[in-house]
């Protein structure tokens, strides 16, 4: 015993021992209330297992994981077999009574005490605070849970599979690139903007089908906004396609990406660097205001309810095909524009933020912040930001145009309009005080 505790003190400081063995403990504290206020370690049809229980085995795997770091591999197995043995046995003996029912949450969720524990003990306290989190989430949850499972259909589940796979086992596969003229073509970013599509399609699908059309794909479009809103854009406009009484919800999901990213570009710049932030909020705040204004109007509106035929058809909810007509459209527009920088150039700084606008916000957001901290004003990059937002702006104004069905580009134009204009607003106010 000696031996093992002055080993342990070599391999970890008590400090950090100490942290570990308590997060162990509060992974199994955490679980435990759960499991009490939930109703399942008392009454007559109680499990094994309540508050200190979890505790307990919390602090075992905890010790389990503290015993492996410092290489006794025997001890820790020993300890994380008896706690399993201890939950195995206990859920045997449960389902023997014919009031208990085969329900094995509670001892499910005595193993990953343990399995947690263990990692707490190891050193990987975040991930174990992270995951148990998630534990805790999932088990009271649980009416919300089997109801959203009996609301999901068999398309659903086929796609959210097909989608996991496409996530998790193409996208890692593909190489970074860049292979190429003009910029070159990233396949990895390429893919990574087809699963932004269908992630967009897949959002919109669900969220149609539990809010209603309108509110369904003007919560799919802000969503969408912190991502992309041009992407938003591209697929709404196209979208409206499917039957004109989508175009006015389509329509209330665009001009909320854009609102949104209105915020996003404000929230990046105060990350960046506080000083270009507090310069950006007077060219962003008309912006600001008139695209939330424009949202509570479309939402308090009486609409039409969307007919059955303006529905999307039988197809899977991820429409990849559609998603790398997309995508691929979105690379050519992206290397013509690499191309006509080129060929005219950019002169001046607020021409540069335009051109860097039309494609990508978030970068000039990042290289405008990063040029005030090395000796551009801060207003200089508050307004060059403003600039390639109006001119991002016009962008998704001709796509919304030229993609999208006439009453969509009806419903749309007014919002754009108004927000370009409070942009221009923006940068006046900004150049003038």
């Amino acid at each position: 015993m000696i031996a093992l505790a002055d080993q342990l003190a070599i391999e970890a400081p008590p400090l950090q021992e100490a942290a570990r063995l308590s997060m162990a403990a509060l992974v199994g504290l955490a679980v435990g209330v759960e499991r009490e206020w939930s109703g399942h370690a008392s009454g007559p049809h109680a499990r094994f297992a309540g508050l200190r229980t979890f505790l307990l085995l919390g602090l075992i795997g905890g010790a389990a994981g503290l015993l492996l770091a410092a290489g006794f591999h025997a001890a820790a197995a020993v300890l994380l077999a008896g706690g399993a043995s201890f939950a195995v046995v206990a859920y045997a003996m449960a389902v023997r009574r014919p009031e208990a029912g085969l329900d094995g949450t509670t001892e499910g969720a005595a193993l990953a005490v343990l399995a947690l524990g263990a990692l707490a003990g190891l050193g990987q306290i975040g991930l174990a605070a992270g995951t148990v989190a998630v534990v805790v989430l999932a088990l009271g949850e649980k009416e919300r849970l089997h109801w959203l499972v009996r609301k999901i259909g068999e398309g659903e589940m086929r796609a959210t599979l097909q989608f996991a796979v496409l996530a998790l086992v193409v996208l890692p596969l593909l190489p970074p690139g860049p292979y190429g003229p003009l910029g070159g073509i990233r396949p990895r970013t390429l893919w990574a903007i087809v699963l932004l599509f269908s992630a967009l399609n897949f959002a919109g699908h669900v969220a149609r089908h539990a809010v209603g059309a309108r509110r369904g794909y003007g919560i799919t479009g802000m969503i969408g906004g912190l991502v992309s809103s041009t992407a938003v854009t591209l697929e709404f406009s196209r979208m409206s396609r499917d039957g004109e009484d989508l175009a006015r919800p389509l329509a209330l999901g665009v001009i909320g990406a854009c609102t949104v990213l209105v915020g996003r570009v404000f929230a990046a710049s105060a990350v960046l660097n506080v000083a270009v932030a507090q310069q950006l909020l007077l060219y962003l705040v008309p912006a600001g205001v008139v695209g939330v204004a424009l949202i509570v109007f479309a939402l308090r509106r009486p609409w039409p309810p969307v007919t059955a035929a303006a529905e999307p058809g039988a197809q899977s909810p991820l429409r990849l095909w559609s998603a790398i007509q997309l995508a691929v459209g979105f690379q050519l527009a992206m290397m013509l524009l690499v191309l006509a920088r080129q060929l005219w150039g950019a002169a001046g700084v607020l021409s540069s933020a335009a051109l860097l606008g039309l494609t990508d916000v978030d970068a000039l957001t990042v290289s405008m912040c990063r040029s005030a901290l090395n000796g551009m004003g801060p207003s200089l990059a508050a307004e060059g930001i403003a600039v390639g937002i109006l001119a991002n702006t016009a962008v998704k104004f001709g796509i919304a145009m030229v993609v999208g069905s006439p009453r969509f580009r009806r419903a749309v134009a007014p919002g754009f309009l108004m927000l370009a204009g409070a942009v221009v607003l923006g940068i006046w106010l900004g150049a003038t005080w």
